[in-house]
């Protein structure tokens, strides 16, 4: 073959064409990459897709590709497959699904380094006993270094003639109580010799204990089978909260197991990961393998690499990004909390949804499916009516327990009454000081981040907003900053207003690290403890868990950890805690606002906000004491408010699916977004006028704007949005084939030459 076809990691569509050399020919296979020029001085690592002898038509020189740098295929033909469906149903170039795809030291030949680790051993001249006397008399001038080496004789067994042990320069330094100028000064007498191995950073070595797998109760067992029982259809397992989902889990996938089949165990939180891997570990050891993008990168490599090996992990438990790690004999995709917006990927391309590229991916191997959760999505629990996914229900909790008492207080009429004035109204304080002084804990709930999202100057009203976005700068208090969640714009905390020079700046509204202040401050007053701190810091052991406190790989495990060890009692944030945590001292509960949720502009707001309150009430009373739970809002006369309080889904379920039928909204239609950006606000103005007018040609009423998004401009791009609303009989293939077309055409005016455009397939 003269000629191969590959990706290149870049937002292109199609395929590449390059030139195989004469010496390169014989290494040339389907997916290893090389690397290629690209443009006149740049270079990318592409994957190669296959091979021919075409060469491309056209009055240009084909460029030549520079290195193979694999010898064996790193992707297996299913995952190709599998990227070319993400590429066509999300409408994304082939390109961004490498990028998501790969490790990043996989996508550039030189910044993936094998991890060595330094080994110590005796020098060739000296491996005899006439040798090793002549050493340590040699030595005897310098005691640390003779300990030093005595030190090493006996760990490696020389000390008998009788070696039997690789020894380390660390366990070498560590035993002997020494540092590297001692171990050094050996090597430079030539008595010790260091060298390299290389060692993986995969150094889980725990066996795997079935014996640990527990029983299950009656209920669990007869979902257990019920699921076992479904071999072709996806299986919604609805259970409520802590109706122990997890330890069905484990019964299914030891049966996988023992099949000799490999399973996926998808999560929406990497914060979930903590607690669910040391549950995992404990019965399935080293079989158990962890992906998610807190994983350095060499360490997502040297799995994605194991998993292409003839030992592959029999269980990968992961975020969204696990789907795309090599699996080799699929029997088993878990999606848990599959109802999780995180599944779907926002930014950048491609925007897939987790749960949907599982889904197809277990499809065409053959897998069994199962979606838990409390709180089923709309499109998952309309499935399961309409019979194309089985619905398998746990409507009790594990030992019986009673699902959390609700109580809503109306914070509308506190205010008016001024019984309330800060953020917790009194029925939560003397709960949630209730809970702290009997050894208990308590969860509260706000889900927004920041100190405060509005500065404003008391005189004249000035706010500082983002330069870039269209967006209030959000105040952080710790750090002293005011930050744009969009473009991570900074600037300081202005000392007086720069319009008319007022002091005066007061804060508004609240994020998680005022709440966290206020929290102090008001139960401080309400246990008594004003002016006895050290009182005060005893009893309100508070952590945040929020994107703030949660940046680096540790900061999950360290926050869980604290809490479920007690050392921590009152935890404080936002939507992170409502996601699956099992921590059995937690009595109380507090959603400070549900009103924030319930205001979204958008037609999943009380879909989502029933889903966040649901569940974070599930944290509560998991083990022992009935939960209580206190749901402060302004609007307790909502008929969602109700719902949540007698935790009844179908009902919330049969009110949303009518709304959604009215106004043609999903499960009854498919959602394609349309946006466009460019820096010159009138030029994305006509190009959306013009594509929004080409579309109805083809798709009339069904198109809906151009409209401005919410947020209408971020990074200096000014933002537009078109609404499509097919019908789920519309061929979806020959829907998308028509925007790309109606696209094409507006992209051929060369007004529009910079113009962005991309595509969100069923947005969250």
């Amino acid at each position: 073959m003269n000629y191969v076809d590959v990706i290149l990691p870049l937002p292109l569509e199609g395929l590449f064409t390059y030139a195989v050399p004469q010496e390169m020919a014989q290494r040339v296979q389907p997916f290893v990459r090389v690397k290629v020029p690209f443009g006149i001085t740049k270079t990318y690592t592409a994957l190669i897709v296959n091979g021919h002898d075409n060469k491309p038509q056209g009055d240009f020189e084909v460029k030549s590709i520079l290195e193979i740098i694999d010898d064996a295929p790193v992707l297996l033909p299913e995952q190709y497959r599998l990227w070319q469906w993400i590429s066509g149903y999300y409408m994304s170039p082939l390109g961004d699904v490498m990028q998501a795809a790969l490790p990043h030291g996989m996508k550039k030949e030189e910044s993936y380094r094998p991890r060595t680790e330094v080994y110590v051993r005796l020098a060739d001249e000296y491996q005899n006993e006439r040798s090793l006397h002549n050493a340590l008399d040699m030595l005897k001038r310098s005691p640390k270094q003779q300990m030093v080496f005595t030190t090493f004789l006996e760990l490696s067994g020389w000390i008998t003639l009788q070696p039997d042990k690789q020894i380390t320069r660390e366990e070498l330094i560590n035993v002997s109580h020494c540092n590297t100028t001692h171990v050094k000064a050996l090597v430079d007498k030539g008595v010790l010799r260091l060298y390299d191995v290389e060692v993986g950073r995969l150094n889980c070595d725990i066996e795997p204990q079935t014996g640990n797998i527990k029983a299950l109760s009656v209920a669990q067992h007869t979902a257990f089978d019920e699921i076992r029982s479904e071999e072709k259809r996806p299986v919604l397992f609805h259970g409520v909260t802590s109706s122990g989902k997890t330890e069905v889990y484990i019964h299914l996938i030891q049966e996988a197991i023992e099949r000799g089949e490999q399973v996926l165990y998808l999560l929406p939180e990497i914060a979930l990961t903590v607690q669910i891997t040391q549950r995992l570990q404990r019965v399935f050891g080293k079989r158990l393998g962890i992906y998610h993008s807190k994983y350095s990168d060499e360490e997502r490599v040297e799995i994605w690499q194991k998993q292409l090996s003839s030992e592959p992990y029999d269980v990968i438990l992961g975020a969204r990004s696990a789907v795309f790690l090599p699996y080799q004999r699929l029997g088993l995709v878990i999606i848990d909390e599959e109802h999780e917006t995180s599944f779907k990927q926002q930014d950048p391309s491609p925007r897939y949804h987790a749960r949907s590229v599982a889904m197809m991916m277990a499809h065409w191997a053959g897998a069994r499916v199962v979606l838990g959760t409390a709180t089923p999505s709309a499109e998952s629990y309309y499935n399961a009516m309409q019979g194309k996914y089985a619905l398998v229900e746990l409507t009790t909790r594990y030992r019986d327990l009673q699902l959390p008492h609700v109580e809503v207080v109306n914070t509308k009429d506190l205010r008016r009454r001024k019984i309330m004035r800060g953020m917790l109204s009194p029925q939560l304080k003397q709960v949630v000081c209730e809970a702290l002084r009997c050894g208990e804990q308590a969860i509260i709930f706000h889900n927004r981040r920041g100190f405060s999202p509005v500065i404003e100057c008391h005189q004249c009203g000035w706010s500082p907003k983002c330069p870039n976005c269209d967006v209030s700068l959000t105040y952080h208090k710790t750090t002293t900053a005011l930050t744009c969640h969009y473009c991570g714009h900074t600037m300081t905390m202005p000392q007086e207003c720069p319009d008319c020079k007022n002091r005066d700046l007061r804060d508004r509204g609240a994020g998680t690290e005022k709440v966290e202040e206020m929290i102090i401050d008001e139960l401080t007053d309400e246990l008594g403890l004003r002016g006895k701190e050290d009182e005060a810091r005893g009893l309100l052991r508070i952590a945040r868990m929020d994107l703030d406190t949660t940046r680096t790989r540790n900061a999950y495990e360290r926050i869980i950890a604290e809490f479920s060890a007690g050392k921590t009692n009152l935890l404080i944030g936002t939507q992170m805690v409502t996601k699956g945590l099992d921590f059995a001292g937690v009595s109380v509960v507090g959603i400070i606002s549900a009103d924030t949720m319930l205001n979204q502009p958008d037609f999943r707001a009380y879909e989502h906000a029933f889903t966040m309150m649901t569940q974070v009430a599930g944290r509560a009373g998991r083990t022992g004491r009935h939960g209580l739970v206190i749901l402060q809002t302004s609007r307790p006369e909502l008929p969602v408010i109700g719902q949540i309080v007698r935790n009844d889904f179908k009902e919330f379920f049969s009110q949303m699916m009518r709304e959604r039928r009215d106004f043609g909204y999903p499960p009854f239609t498919r959602l394609i977004y349309i946006y466009m950006k460019h820096r010159d606000e009138q030029v994305v103005n006509s190009a959306s006028i013009e594509l929004a007018s080409r579309l109805r040609q083809v798709f009339a009423a069904r198109v809906l704007g151009p409209d401005r998004p919410a947020v209408a401009r971020v990074k200096q791009m000014h933002i537009r949005k078109i609404m499509l609303k097919a019908e789920t009989t519309l061929p979806i293939q020959q829907t998308r084939q028509s925007i790309r077309l109606c696209t094409a055409a507006l992209m051929r005016d060369q007004r529009y030459k910079s113009l962005m455009i991309y595509y969100d397939v069923d947005p969250m």
